[in-house]
């Protein structure tokens, strides 16, 4: 893998974003399945998973929210400014909500199922316009 891009107009261009087909929760649950969650944040309310639609039904802890994961797949740097906003306020200016979470080498934007195809290719059109 290359080294990190840091500027924003070649993050935003490099992005090319891939739809992941499984479900996700964001749930709180036990610390005893950390290894099954896909990420995860200690809050002052408790652990927040994000775990597979699979793994949060078989400990009853599916949401009402369930979301998709798209991933940018440039490697962007931790110190990259300017990505994170421009993905959220285009898939804003299109009525989607999302999630962000940031990876070593990749941010993923987690965005309600229903309106998961509509965000990629707010993305895509993003992505070429930049």
């Amino acid at each position: 893998m290359g080294a990190p891009v840091k500027e924003t107009r070649a993050m935003i261009a490099g992005m090319a974003p891939v739809l992941d087909p499984v479900i996700y929760h964001f749930c709180t649950g036990p610390a005893g399945l950390l290894p099954d969650a896909i990420a995860s944040f200690r809050e002052e309310e408790g652990l927040s998973l994000i775990l597979s639609d699979a793994v949060a039904l078989a400990h009853g802890l599916r949401s009402d929210m369930p979301m998709q994961r798209i991933t940018l797949t440039v490697h962007s740097a931790l110190d990259g400014v300017g990505l994170t906003a421009a993905v959220a306020a285009a898939l804003a200016q299109v009525g989607i909500a999302c999630n962000m979470v940031a990876g070593l080498h990749h941010d993923h934007a987690f965005v309600p199922a229903d309106d998961a195809a509509r965000a990629v290719e707010a993305l895509l059109a993003l992505a070429s316009d930049t």
